[in-house]
């Protein structure tokens, strides 16, 4: 059977991200765009000049990109705004690729920036000035009848999932053990301190069964990757992260309309990423998954094939995801001690990138050849997936 059109025909070429152990950043969002843009082009070994492709999924105003590209003072002639939250960035990706696959543009930039906590402690008020918000389905339907948000939405989820396979709370905190180990390798890391189930469970209860420390942070950050066609990939500064395969699958937006809180749409977007590198589940190396919360992380292996439906609770416990395991897992630390601005898709494609690369030092992964990258959006609604490979041809 021949390749599928759209593996390796593109590469990220080009990564940036910025964080800081204070959970805060110099300068504002704009600011911290230009910069992100520069450095991750600096890594390619390319130029602003030569970006004819951006994505970027917020802005002030409506059209996001066409703000970007005038403040950075180039005419791209493709561009991409969608929005689906945290899996924003994944998608961007997908579409990167794709789009240079046809030939509609070369080197294409995809940027993210927020500063969630420096907003609320100077007074500005955060992401939501920065969107168009009013009536939703979810302020009309959900909220009046208490749900915290967002981690309601995940503690149904966490709770049905127990209550359908006997996960325990223990089992969760495993994640978030296991994912600190690897922040306790990271000098930029919010939270670099080691924890154990029982500190975990300790933490305040933040929305049965969630606890604290199931929860991601509310940090600054940002970061951007740059991909182009891997013909010119191979003649740039940095070795090649081919696009392997990538999917996308949207189930929902109400936490409610969910089809069911056990199952999410990455049975959907892993299945068609997967298809399209001509890999599966055993050939992955190194995953970057989102975590929201240590239950985010549990659907997606589960979802992704890694361990079979209701079997995640048993699987994490054996410890696969810690340095030295037989899946590492989020190996810059993740949402949970890394760095969470509110859509941390950009970051697991940095990591993922970097590890395919051999670029992370103590943190490598040792024979790291295939990434994949799984973001989530919404409330476990919009799921995306990219596989990164060092070799095209693997």
């Amino acid at each position: 059977m021949p390749a599928h059109p759209l593996r390796a025909a593109a590469a990220i070429v080009g990564v940036a991200d910025a964080a800081d152990r204070s959970g805060m950043l110099e300068g504002t969002v704009t600011e911290i765009e230009a910069r992100m843009v520069r450095e991750a082009l600096d890594d390619a070994g390319l130029t602003l000049a030569e970006v004819d492709g951006l994505c970027i999924n917020n802005g002030l105003g409506w059209a996001p990109s066409l703000e970007l590209a005038e403040r950075l003072g180039i005419t791209p002639r493709w561009t991409d705004s969608t929005q689906t939250g945290g899996s924003s960035f994944e998608i961007h990706v997908h579409h990167a690729a794709a789009a240079i696959a046809l030939g509609l543009c070369e080197v294409v930039v995809v940027v993210y920036a927020a500063t969630p906590r420096s907003d609320h402690k100077s007074g500005r008020g955060g992401w939501r000035s920065r969107s168009t918000t009013g009536a939703t389905p979810a302020a009309e339907w959900e909220l009046p009848h208490g749900l915290r948000m967002p981690m309601g939405a995940y503690a149904l989820a966490a709770s049905r999932h127990m209550h359908d396979y006997g996960t325990t709370s223990e089992q969760l905190a495993e994640i978030a053990v296991q994912t600190r180990e690897w922040a306790t390798m990271n000098p930029r890391a919010r939270l670099q301190e080691p924890i154990t189930v029982t500190d975990v469970l300790g933490s305040p209860m933040e929305a049965s069964p969630l606890h604290k420390l199931d929860c991601c942070l509310v940090t600054d950050g940002a970061g951007a990757v740059v991909l182009t066609s891997a013909e010119r990939a191979r003649d740039l500064r940095r070795s090649p992260a081919y696009v392997l395969g990538a999917g996308t699958g949207h189930t929902h937006s109400m936490i409610s309309q969910m089809p069911t809180l056990t199952e999410t749409g990455a049975v959907i977007s892993g299945r068609d990423a997967y298809a399209v590198a001509g890999l599966g589940p055993a050939d992955v190396d190194v995953v970057e998954l989102y975590d929201s919360f240590t239950i985010t992380v549990l659907l997606a292996l589960e979802d992704l094939g890694f361990c079979p439906k209701g079997e995640g609770g048993a699987f994490v416990a054996d410890g696969p995801l810690r340095p030295g395991g037989s899946l590492p897992a989020n190996t810059n630390g993740g949402g949970l001690a890394y760095t969470h601005p509110g859509q941390y898709g950009m970051f697991l494609l940095v990591e993922a990138a970097r590890q395919v690369r051999g670029d992370n030092g103590d943190r490598q992964v040792p024979g790291a050849e295939v990434a994949l990258a799984h973001g989530s959006g919404g409330v476990l609604s919009a799921m995306a997936t990219v596989i990164l490979g060092s070799e095209a041809t693997r």
